[in-house]
């Protein structure tokens, strides 16, 4: 079963692959692929001190199925106060019992299943002692005079460090930078050495970060692991030998979270690694580290430094986890991000590579409606996300995962409408397997609002915005289906400089982390940034390349050919260092055939080991290759002059991400733009046909289009806030055309009283009422405030015009979600911007709209709290706002509730052409 899932693109691939010249589809649903487990949105599942039980574990498992979820990502977390006799410890007999049943009942639902390998993040555990936990490198400095004798017992000065660090070398330099390893000469610790001229001393510890493993579960609690060894990842894996047996070929993969080792930037090995690595002894140059000196010198060894962290997680961390967990037969999900690394080559080891989004976004969509500070949190940005996604690309992975909607808004107040844009905004990275950060395992006898975790949206039941959740996976699904199928087709490649990154000063540190949080430091402020933003924004697709990557590519037919897949070009932005391995292949490239464009020309070489003579050679390759490198001042300008033109959809303020089919093209297009459209669009592609496919309600149509030279030129009405999705085919097809309407009269206020009456939520039910002005139901009374939960309104009305036989219903300021009924008839559910809805005609004379309104849980906890019952029950970080400030919902104004309005309706014609 799991298989099948994993690659279903493929056959999907080949059910869209027509033998016959021409195709007939008399169901719009023919053109969406099966959806396999993949396709369906994932949830990481918090198991609160693992304290599960079968019944509850089937409970929740049925409730997922049900609504739309396609497996489950377990991770075990801190417990919940006054269930302690319910905690399981991690690995134990009584809790792989639980994660066989698990497995069991995931299968019987259709569900895939995966788990962190390990409790909360990063890895680390009780099995992790001192020796293989993350380190830190300490140095400590003594001066003597020459012939004054120096004795001592060495040891580490930080007294928190004074059970954990080892002393491991002492050198001495003399005033001409000489050295003297003095290691052999200590005697239990103690040094006892009169030199013949002033000496520094040098005492190098091995130390220990003494981070623990953050939101550890019961048994998961320890050290955290030390990341650049093979050795510590050896026994870090040890009790997985015998814990996993049971679930080998059951469990679908194991997960590695975001990369929170705080400080480590030191090994045992370390300098041995270093030397054999970068062809001189680190250790010749600690004077010239600890002076605090910004030459050229010292930034070229400070970079070396870097380089060989990264080496380590790459091959002794990342590649061997990923070995072994492929050798037990799991797969392998990965959040590089956080690497003291090359987050390209880290991200690429992966079966899945996994980004993450954090906080919210600020959309200029109108009637999205915006947090005050969600400009200032902005961490999703779309070149951040790619690194995931072009890894997979280039490597040839089909799946990118993404932890999904992590502190997104405050505790109980997001909205299904607030979550989508966040979740295009994933899918145009190249995400294309979401994971939701998350949902909480809880028992069923657990008081409202049941057990939370601190930094999710939370999909659970017990919360609002699950009744009307499932329209959400029902798009995100449609989505996947598609973005699952074919394979990538971004025709831009573009080179990114890792080394002018760790070539940057940054005050002398020797680790240098690339998080989401400090990417202002590393990435931003790069010209790879500007030239990608750029590239993107005049309609290029484009993925990254690292120097390790384009040591495997080719050119193959013209075409610039990576492990993974193949490009049009291959950009260089205007970059100080580069390997000379990696300009011998952009020359081998261009030589044989393909097209790559410099930004700028490298000056130097990375490293300090005999760098000028490398870099000499550099610049000889270089000017030997003279004019048939193709240098540009504005590549996109060069591009097009190259013929390879980028898609003019950007230019109209569309946003977009490409698959290729057999048959053809596949575009997800959003607008997340403040202007609707209502004409025709041109892609970049010929087709003789072509199909709009809406993945927020399934239909599917033909598109009126016209052909030109360049490609295809496609009718589209887009309003902000839409999405659609537009399958070319290179052959005709036979399906029923899409319906264009467009607005034939003005808007008509749909006016009269409103009956209103609470149906389920709580914390009671308030007295129905009746309104003929719409506003927020919490002004009805204080049941009503702090009501959260669903109400049906009502209104009766007659037929503005009997000659209209399409009506678009408007329901303007909507909180959160409605559920819709015109006569009886369902016409689905207005969950995200627009909330307007095409009802089609009327009844001549009485019409009856119902609407089931359902609002946020926010009224209901801001009430809770302030007839002062504590539900925050947890065990750690118990509970802090998306700020990690104390949570506190008594300071809360009530959230408006229900339909605002103003409600209206607009007579709709179709378009002629």
């Amino acid at each position: 079963m799991i298989l099948t899932g994993i690659i279903l693109g493929t056959l999907v691939f080949t059910i869209f692959s027509c033998s016959s010249p021409d195709a007939s589809y008399s169901d719009p649903a023919d053109l969406w692929p099966e959806p396999a487990v993949t396709m369906k949105p994932w949830t990481r599942w918090w198991w609160h001190g693992s304290a599960v039980d079968k019944q509850n574990i089937t409970n929740r498992l049925e409730e997922f199925a049900e609504t739309g979820i396609g497996g489950v990502e377990i991770t075990p977390i801190f417990g919940v106060k006054g269930y302690e006799d319910r905690f399981i410890r991690y690995l134990s007999p009584g809790w792989m019992a639980m994660l066989i049943h698990t497995l069991d009942e995931a299968e019987r639902l259709g569900l895939g299943v995966d788990m962190v390998q390990g409790t909360g993040w990063p890895f680390g555990g009780p099995q992790v002692d001192k020796e293989y936990a993350a380190g830190r490198i300490f140095i400590q400095t003594y001066r003597v005079k020459a012939g004054n004798t120096f004795h001592r017992n060495i040891t580490i000065d930080d007294p928190d460090q004074k059970n954990l660090a080892c002393l491991q070398f002492v050198f001495a330099f003399d005033e001409q930078g000489n050295k003297t390893d003095l290691t052999s000469e200590l005697e239990d610790g103690s040094l006892y050495w009169t030199p013949e001229s002033d000496q520094l001393i040098f005492a190098i510890f091995k130390g220990n970060t003494n981070q623990q493993v953050k939101r550890a579960a019961p048994g998961g609690e320890g050290f955290v692991m030390d990341h650049f060894s093979e050795e510590a990842l050896a026994d870090y894996l040890e009790p997985y030998e015998q814990a996993l047996g049971p679930v080998k070929n059951r469990l679908r993969a194991l997960f590695n979270d975001s990369y929170e080792v705080y400080d480590a930037d030191y090994t045992t090995h370390f300098f041995k690694e270093f030397q054999a690595r970068r062809g001189y002894d680190f250790t010749d140059h600690f004077p010239l580290l600890v002076s605090g000196s910004v030459s050229e010198d010292a930034l070229r060894i400070l970079a070396d430094y870097r380089e060989t962290l990264s080496d380590l997680v790459l091959e002794a961390m990342s590649e061997n986890w990923v070995s072994w967990a492929n050798d037990h037969s799991f797969l392998t999900k990965y959040q590089a991000h956080g690497c003291p690394g090359n987050l390209l080559d880290i991200y690429a080891t992966a079966d899945i590579p996994e980004c993450e989004t954090f906080y919210a976004t600020a959309f200029d969509i109108p009637g999205l409606r915006r947090e005050e500070s969600d400009a200032r949190q902005a961490y999703t940005d779309l070149i951040m996300l790619k690194f995931a996604s072009s890894a997979a690309h280039i490597s040839g992975k089909d799946l990118t995962s993404s932890e999904t909607l992590t502190w997104l808004r405050e505790h109980f107040k997001t909205a299904l409408s607030q979550c989508k844009p966040e979740v295009e905004q994933i899918l145009l990275s190249g995400v294309n397997h979401v994971f939701f950060h998350g949902s909480t395992y809880y028992p069923d006898e657990a008081e409202w609002p049941g057990w939370k975790f601190y930094a999710s949206v939370n999909f659970v039941p017990t919360y609002t915005i699950w009744k009307d959740a499932h329209y959400m996976f029902d798009y995100i699904t449609r989505c996947q289906s598609l973005l699952q199928s074919g394979k990538s087709d971004n025709e831009i490649l573009v080179y990114w400089p890792f080394h002018d990154v760790i070539g940057e000063d940054l005050k002398g540190q020797l680790l240098l982390q690339l998080g989401i949080d400090n990417k202002d430091e590393w990435l931003v402020t790069q010209p790879f940034y500007n030239l990608t933003m750029t590239l993107i924004e005049q309609g290029y697709s484009v993925d990254f390349v690292s120097d390790r990557f384009l040591e495997k590519t080719v050119v193959d037919e013209g075409l610039i050919k990576t492990p993974g897949m193949s490009y049009k070009a291959l950009v260089i932005p205007d970059c100080r260092h580069m390997p000379l391995s990696t300009m011998e292949t952009l020359l081998r490239l261009a030589g044989s055939g393909g097209i790559v464009v410099f930004g700028g020309l490298p000056e130097t070489v990375p490293g300090y080991h005999r760098h000028e003579e490398r870099s000499h050679r550099l610049l000889e390759m270089i000017s030997k290759a003279g004019d048939d490198l193709v240098l540009s001042e504005n590549i996109p300008v060069t591009l097009r002059q190259m013929g390879i033109r980028g898609e003019s959809l950007k230019e109209m303020g569309l946003d977009f991400i490409r698959r290729e089919m057999m048959d053809g093209k596949v575009y997800y297009i959003v607008n997340h733009s403040s202007g609707g459209i209502d004409g025709f669009v041109a892609v970049g592609t010929r087709a003789k046909s072509v199909v709009i496919m809406d993945p927020l309600t399934g239909k599917a149509g033909q598109a009126r289009i016209k052909r030109s030279k360049d490609g295809t030129e496609v009718y589209l009405r887009i309003k902000p806030g839409e999405a659609f999705i537009l399958r070319t085919f290179n052959m005709n097809i036979t399906l029923h055309d899409w319906e264009y309407f467009e607005d034939s009269g003005a808007p008509v206020a749909l006016k009269g009283t409103w009956q209103i009456e609470f149906l389920d939520g709580g914390p009671a039910i308030p007295e129905g009422a009746a309104m003929t002005e719409l506003k927020s139901w919490t002004g009805l009374g204080d049941e009503a405030e702090a009501f959260s939960g669903t109400a049906r309104y009502t209104i009766k009305f007659g037929n503005p015009d009997t000659g209209v036989t399409n009506w678009q219903l408007d329901l303007g300021d909507v909180r959160e979600s409605a559920r819709i009924w015109v006569n009886g008839e369902d016409k689905g559910c207005l969950w995200s911007v627009p909330f307007k809805a095409e009802i089609g005609a009327l009844k001549n004379g009485e019409n009856t709209l119902e609407m089931e309104v359902t609002n946020l849980s926010a009224n209901r906890l801001r009430d809770l709290e302030m007839r002062g019952i504590e539900w925050k029950i947890f065990y750690e970080i118990n509970m802090v706002n998306r700020h990690y400030e104390e949570f506190d919902a008594t300071a809360w104004d009530p959230m408006p509730s229900g339909i605002m309005g103003p409600v209206s309706l607009t007579p709709l014609r179709r378009k002629s052409f």
